[in-house]
């Protein structure tokens, strides 16, 4: 036999999804005792029902206040005279949706009505509230807060989906997104999830690499601590070719100037891309340069073979593979180059192929077996460093370029390619580069790297899922998570003319518009979230909202969050540590939760203990 619900009150007004309520007791205790129940008394934002027919319409408690049925508002003594008799107590409910042959669902078709009778919420009735569709698996992941319900986050809705964490420092949001992601590698379908599933997540404070973050070890997580501060070389990480050595992403990287340094590089990555193939190729290519200077002596500019002896010496040729070059003389009439020290005089005349013996005696041939030597032994960022020095003496040996506009962008380059040489690996394909879950810690990598890698790692790791699924079902799905996304996803500097947010953002926005097709997935993690971009924030599906009391913070969750009720959004700068509001597609109607805490097994994030510290030593 059902134990009937206790009566509170009855509909004495309704105002579209509002109705007032006049209640039959002045009771306000914050938790009532029925049936042997500890159920959640009338207070603002707990659960009620307004019983209707055979349909129980379930609303929360928005506002109260009471009415003075004796007294009048210009009434000094009114303090005074307030006595159960005088007072009524009458409180608002915002509907939030239905409960019709026990399964609860949102939907317009039954509204309150005036005499409609209103119940406390059975802990039967929050079950279908809080619970899930039958045979849908999920994960815990708190107590709800008033009414201390466990809260399961179905798998399906919630992690095939985009998913925003948002909260001040020291609200709890590191831990709530390890939490998200532990429970999940705790459920049943862990073995699979690690054979059909990769994770990466791009950590900027260090907070993830704990040896047992997210309860894998070893043998199914990776930890790349990207470090460009140590003298050492750090620990590199696999980046396909194509994708770093992209004319978009090098001109963002040497922050190259538009009118000539952009076009010079899209000129040289095309070439060294389509002809550079080998060492063979490369010697070939500057071999030849060097010829057509020697040939084009009244064209070409006076300094051009000194430019090439240059970037051939930083390149790493010997000095004396190059003492013939130095020294070639000209004639009288400077159309004629001829070798010092030979007696027969040979020469290279202007506008003529050079004899085999010229090749020979001025070293050249030499110097192309030296330069396919140290190409073959350089990394492949060096060769394409090596292969830029030698284009720069191209482009300017005829003048079609001023040297003085790419000279400040070869400083750039140099500073920027010492940086990448310590952190990344150039690799054909990525097969066995990564383990399912794939840690990228930048808390010891400079802004250089630290603008460059997140981009660099969602653009390939996206590309290579969208290459993979496209046109086929999915078998597998990526999930990227960056915590602190603020650091990468400001919208701001979108508008101040900054080219390298301009074309990070459109890699972010593209993934977020379409991944979801592909099986690709964003979780992102930020105590700024006003900072992100709005096209980036509308299209998240579920929310899990920590403490945040910046105003322009809570206007963005405002315009953003289609699912977040006024009641609720005025809670969220009141909510204590650990506590959070979850709400999306995942989640029937927004939930007050308070996360649990792992007492070992969390993130690096714990607050500092002040006189803890200074009191050890003691």
């Amino acid at each position: 036999m059902t134990n009937p619900s206790k009566k509170l009150g009855v509909i004495v007004g309704v105002d579209g999804s509002f109705s007032q309520v006049g209640m039959y007791s002045m009771s306000n205790d914050a938790q009532l005792i029925w049936y042997g129940e500890v159920l959640t008394g009338p207070k603002i934002g707990a659960f009620l029902t307004i019983n209707q027919n055979d349909v129980r319409i379930i609303a929360t408690v928005a506002s109260e206040k009471v009415i003075d049925q004796q007294n009048t508002v210009r009434s000094v003594e009114f303090d005074n005279r307030f006595h159960k008799n005088s007072i009524n107590r009458v409180i608002t409910l915002k509907t939030k949706g239905v409960i019709e042959k026990n399964k609860f669902q949102i939907t317009s078709q039954y509204v309150p009505m005036v005499g409609n009778e209103v119940t406390l919420t059975t802990k039967e009735e929050l079950d279908l509230i809080f619970g899930l569709e039958p045979g849908e698996d999920s994960i815990y992941i708190g107590m709800s807060l008033l009414e201390g319900q466990p809260i399961n986050i179905p798998i399906n809705k919630f992690f095939a989906s985009h998913i925003g964490i948002f909260g001040n420092t020291g609200s709890g949001k590191s831990n709530t997104l390890h939490k998200l992601y532990l429970e999940l590698f705790r459920s049943r379908y862990r073995s699979s999830i690690l054979d059909s599933s990769q994770f990466f997540v791009i950590d900027f404070n260090g907070e993830y690499i704990g040896k047992d973050t997210f309860g894998l070890d070893e043998s199914n997580k990776k930890i790349f601590e990207i470090d460009t501060r140590s003298t050492e070389v750090g620990q590199k990480f696999p980046i396909k070719k194509s994708y770093l050595f992209d004319p978009d992403i090098l001109a963002i990287l040497f922050d190259a100037r538009p009118a000539t340094q952009v076009p010079f590089l899209r000129n040289s990555l095309r070439t060294f891309n389509n002809s550079v193939t080998d060492a063979d190729k490369f010697a070939q290519l500057e071999i030849s340069l060097i010829v057509a200077i020697l040939k084009g002596m009244k064209q070409v500019g006076s300094d051009a073979k000194d430019n090439w002896i240059i970037a051939a010496l930083n390149m790493g040729v010997r000095v004396d593979s190059v003492t013939e070059l130095k020294t070639l003389r000209p004639n009288q009439y400077h159309n004629e180059l001829i070798i010092s020290k030979s007696v027969l005089g040979t020469k290279i005349i202007a506008d003529q192929e050079p004899t085999s013996e010229f090749m020979e005696e001025s070293g050249l041939n030499g110097l192309k077996k030296e330069l396919v030597c140290l190409f073959e032994g350089a990394t492949p960022i060096k060769q394409l460093h090596y292969f830029l020095e030698f284009q720069k003496v191209y482009v300017s040996a005829w003048k079609s370029t001023n040297i003085e506009f790419i000279n400040p962008l070869f400083h750039r380059i140099k500073s920027a390619f010492e940086s990448l040489e310590k952190v990344v690996e150039i690799k054909e394909n990525l097969n066995d580069c990564f383990k399912s879950m794939n840690i990228v810690s930048l808390v010891h990598a400079n802004q250089e790297i630290t603008r460059l890698m997140p981009m660099i790692l969602s653009k390939m790791v996206y590309n290579e899922q969208k290459s993979y699924v496209a046109g086929n079902d999915v078998f597998q799905t990526k999930h990227l998570i960056i915590d602190e996304a603020h650091n990468i996803l400001n919208a701001e500097y979108r508008n101040n003319g900054d080219d390298w947010q301009d074309y990070r953002l459109s890699v972010f926005e593209e993934i977020i518009k379409e991944g979801r097709k592909f099986g690709f997935y964003l979780t992102l993690s930020s105590q700024r979230p006003a900072d992100i971009s709005p096209t980036i924030m509308s299209q998240l599906h579920n929310y899990l909202i920590h403490r945040l009391v910046n105003e322009k913070d809570l206007k963005m969750l405002e315009n953003t969050m289609p699912t977040l009720d006024r009641n609720s959004y005025q809670m969220i700068p009141s909510l204590g540590q650990g506590e959070t509001i979850i709400t999306g597609n995942a989640m029937q109607v927004p939930v007050f939760v308070k996360v649990d805490k792992e007492e070992k097994n969390r993130p690096k994030s714990d607050d500092i203990i002040l006189t803890k510290l200074w009191t050890k030593n003691e």
